[in-house]
């Protein structure tokens, strides 16, 4: 009786008719519809296209002569490169140092994951008060010190200062998808290794770690993802790529396109190469984390 139950599928059809009708109208559609825009003239956002662009790839062509569009390029790739050595390496050893405590490991995991849950926006403001706001707060205390200021808008210290919170906020995101895989390695392993003598070094470094390879991978490719479409907290901490259009990223030079200088034709654009360096990359990770025969 049980080994039949599912034999008639039809029901299951119906049941997934409301989420493909939902996925149609929301993320299908619109992802078609902006592929369409980029090639139109539009000059606010809810106006109507004005026609075909001349020549139709202008939008893209302009994509390689913009020098703002290659320093956010630049600048995400750089972020695709920090998020995936501090935000999932940093995870990695807080995972395997929570998951070899037992006193206390529930209490590191919710310091840990904290972070995650915190608004963008007040991380961003946050952050502003310790860098950026009246002298900052690192400011007055190294003057306290007696030193000068550090201007964290400049000489090269504005990148840093935007990506130190973005790292910080999802490394507890990264640190509770290891933990889980962490949990689901057979102990008895661990158990025989120690038994054959293995050190904690030796476990982790011929369990643990080629245990959790496609876990890892899962996080490598949602980190470079993401990095790509990161917007709302270097977005409140440097509006409008200041200072000087340096701090640049895709999502905010997109977001800046779109909406403030008002050419919602090339924001698709650079939407579009959004999605498609998204694949690009996403493809390529995949295929360097691939398990071997």
């Amino acid at each position: 009786m049980n080994s039949r139950i599912y034999t008639n599928k039809k029901p299951l059809f119906v049941f997934l008719i409301p989420a493909f009708l939902f996925m149609a109208l929301f993320l299908f559609y619109p992802f078609v519809q902006n592929i369409c825009n980029s090639f139109l003239q539009i000059t606010g956002m809810g106006e109507p296209a004005k026609g075909l662009l001349d020549p139709w790839y202008s939008n893209y062509a302009k994509l390689f002569q913009d020098p703002n569009m290659l320093t956010a390029l630049k600048n995400t790739l750089v972020v695709m490169v920090c998020t995936v050595v501090f935000q999932v390496g940093i995870a990695l050893v807080l995972a395997i140092l929570v998951d070899n405590i037992r006193a206390g490991s529930q209490f590191f995991r919710t310091v840990y994951f904290f972070p995650i849950v915190i608004s963008a926006t007040a991380l961003g403001l946050l952050f502003n008060l310790i860098f950026l706001y009246n002298g900052g707060m690192v400011n007055q205390l190294v003057e306290a010190l007696g030193h000068g200021k550090i201007d964290w808008k400049s000489g090269g210290l504005q990148l840093f200062t935007m990506l130190l919170p973005v790292m910080w906020q999802y490394v507890g995101f990264y640190f509770v998808i290891l933990v889980t895989g962490l949990n689901n390695i057979d102990p008895e392993l661990y158990e025989a290794a120690e038994i054959d003598g293995a050190s904690r070094m030796q476990r982790i470094s011929h369990i643990t770690l080629p245990l959790l390879k496609p876990v890892i991978a899962t996080c490598v490719v949602l980190a470079v993802t993401g990095a790509l479409k990161v917007f709302d907290l270097p977005w409140v901490m440097f509006p409008n790529g200041m200072p000087e259009n340096t701090t640049w990223l895709t999502g905010t030079y997109m977001y800046f396109q779109t909406t403030v200088a008002g050419d919602v034709d090339y924001g698709s654009a650079i939407a579009v190469l959004i999605v498609v360096l998204g694949i690009c990359v996403s493809l390529v990770v995949n295929k360097l984390t691939a398990e071997k025969e």
